[in-house]
């Protein structure tokens, strides 16, 4: 009989986070240790994968290649302050793949566009050219974002800020969605959590026809008008940003243009401009390569340090469509932080912040197999030789960006600061009141190296360019969420909520940890291991939403 190595401690989170096929489709109490404060209550969502195989009725096991590619669900926690007594959590989750799972346990395979799924080398390229997304749109796996009272997703908000659809519930929630790279959207009970029904981002304008866009789309924190790109893949790549009113549901396209297509998951949002980023991950041959490669992932040539990343920055007020262009130093980023606006005699300059990259091989590193070295995975993605694929935080500047001199132009941004990478984090937030606005304080998860995964939550200074950390030994923490203390006047003010995988004991929390310096206030233990995700939202009591939707 052949001996199975158990692996190390260090990699039993991933093994856990991973390949774990958990749901809880009843809401069941959690056990609640600590103090998690009143103002919490609410609801939080986590979207991302449960597992990543699934048994075909051949016999065999399918299994995706890529994390972004696994089985979309939805995990809910429901916080609740009763009048008396402390607060108390629910837990639900649920897979909102059904139509996707039964496609490939009666067919052993997919034929569809992924994020990095290998292509079929035997089907013809050629035949597919115009209807190369039509069978990802048919499979609906769509689970990277989740959205509260999407609009132009069947919710109004009336003019005095109440709610028009007849479907809000207690908490203020009447829709929920997921959302990817691409044009889709998925409505998802916000309760149940069984999924809806999927649209594409030309039901809200006929013109956005386009094959990507962004996960992160941005709102306005203030009327929760939505904004994001639709790029059209082709011989003139063109790129069209758009907004859609929460008051009316309407969408209208802000700018349209031609520029080299790019894998981009967000983008900048300021008090009067739509900023798009055209960073360093070009999508080869016009996008054709997307469909020869049947995945994004091949699809995206190397970084070319001769190619500089491209700023737009786009109109949202007044009508004026593309007003500015700026190039930078070429780089990589999954996401961005925040920008503000700051005037100095009627001069503009907009900052902005990000994770930034040297080079596109972070994207390679979450494959299952480097991810939890069940393969040949690449040796440079694993231990400290993964050095080189960790993100720098990153300030940028774009100079008077309302000058009629710069009409029509090119011209250079300035790189303000990079902070050490071991001061630099993944899915950054902030404090939502501070979206548009200078800010001060970001929260992330970070890989200082210590397991083989991610191993802490990280609070970064902008003024003083330090940060302080959350780190238990075998814990692995997921993308911080900022819940702000009403009462409070600080932009730290508040309290950090994250689901953390306990790799030792095989269970997950939901963790409440003080934002003004990272100390745990109480914690929502699970018997079980939960799955690990990408991003969330949390909607509470007071009708507060983050506004990166």
């Amino acid at each position: 009989m052949t001996k199975v190595e158990e692996p190390q401690a260090a990699s039993w989170p991933n093994y856990q986070g991973f390949d774990n096929e958990y749901e809880q489709h009843t809401p069941i109490a959690l056990t609640v240790k600590g103090e998690i404060p009143r103002y919490a209550a609410g609801v939080l969502y986590r979207t991302g994968a449960i597992g990543y195989k699934i048994k075909t009725d051949q016999g065999d096991t399918w299994a995706a290649k890529h994390w972004f590619d696994g089985l979309s669900a939805v995990h809910r926690f429901q916080i609740e302050a009763s009048h008396s007594g402390p607060v108390q959590v629910k837990y639900n989750s649920r897979r909102t793949v059904d139509e996707y799972l039964e496609m490939v346990r009666k067919t052993g395979s997919l034929d569809s566009i992924t994020f990095a799924s290998k292509r079929d080398p035997c089907k013809s390229i050629f035949m597919k050219f115009f209807t190369m997304f039509t069978a990802q749109r048919s499979s609906k796996n769509v689970g990277v974002t989740v959205s509260i009272n999407m609009p132009g997703g069947g919710y109004v908000k009336n003019a005095e800020g109440g709610e028009e659809n007849s479907h809000v519930k207690d908490n203020g929630i009447a829709t929920l969605h997921a959302k990817t790279d691409n044009p889709l959207f998925k409505q998802i009970d916000p309760e149940t959590l069984e999924p809806v029904g999927t649209a594409s981002q030309s039901s809200l304008h006929p013109e956005l026809k386009g094959h990507l866009s962004a996960s992160h789309a941005k709102a306005d924190p203030v009327t929760g008008d939505m904004f994001n790109f639709n790029l059209e893949l082709g011989l003139t790549p063109t790129y069209r940003v758009f907004g859609t009113s929460a008051a009316t549901g309407e969408t209208s396209i802000l700018a349209t243009f031609r520029g080299t297509p790019a894998y981009i998951h967000s983008l900048f949002l300021t008090e009067n401009y739509v900023v798009l980023c055209v960073w360093n991950s070009h999508i080869t041959w016009g996008g054709v390569a997307v469909m020869y490669h049947k995945n994004i992932c091949d699809a995206i040539a190397p970084l070319d340090k001769s190619k500089r990343a491209m700023w737009y920055v786009v109109d949202r007020r007044h009508g004026k469509g593309l007003v500015a262009t700026y190039d930078t130093d070429p780089f990589f980023c999954f996401h961005t932080v925040n920008a503000w606006e700051e005037h100095v005699e009627g001069k503009t300059d907009i900052v902005l912040e990000l994770e930034g990259y040297d080079n596109v091989d972070v994207i390679h590193r979450y494959y299952y197999d480097n991810l939890m070295s069940t393969g040949d995975a690449d040796g440079k993605y694993a231990g400290k030789n993964r050095e080189s694929v960790l993100p720098a935080h990153r300030q940028y500047r774009l100079s008077t960006v309302n000058s009629p001199l710069g009409a029509g132009k090119t011209l250079p941004g300035e790189l303000v600061f990079q902070a050490d990478k071991f001061l630099s984090m993944e899915l950054p937030t902030i404090n939502p009141a501070y979206l548009t606005r200078k800010h001060r304080f970001t929260y992330g998860v970070c890989d200082r190296l210590k397991s083989s995964f991610l191993d802490s939550i990280i609070k970064f200074d902008n003024v003083s360019r330090t940060g302080i950390f959350w780190e238990t030994e075998g814990h692995t923490p997921s993308e911080p969420i900022f819940v702000p203390d009403p009462n409070g006047e600080a932009e730290d003010d508040g309290v950090i909520l994250s689901v953390v995988l306990d790799g030792l004991e095989g269970k997950s929390y939901l963790l409440c940890l003080d934002a003004r310096d990272l100390s745990e206030k109480g914690k929502a233990e699970m018997d079980q291991a939960m799955a690990f995700t990408f991003h969330g939202t949390h909607r509470g009591v007071t009708g507060l939403a983050a506004a990166d939707i």
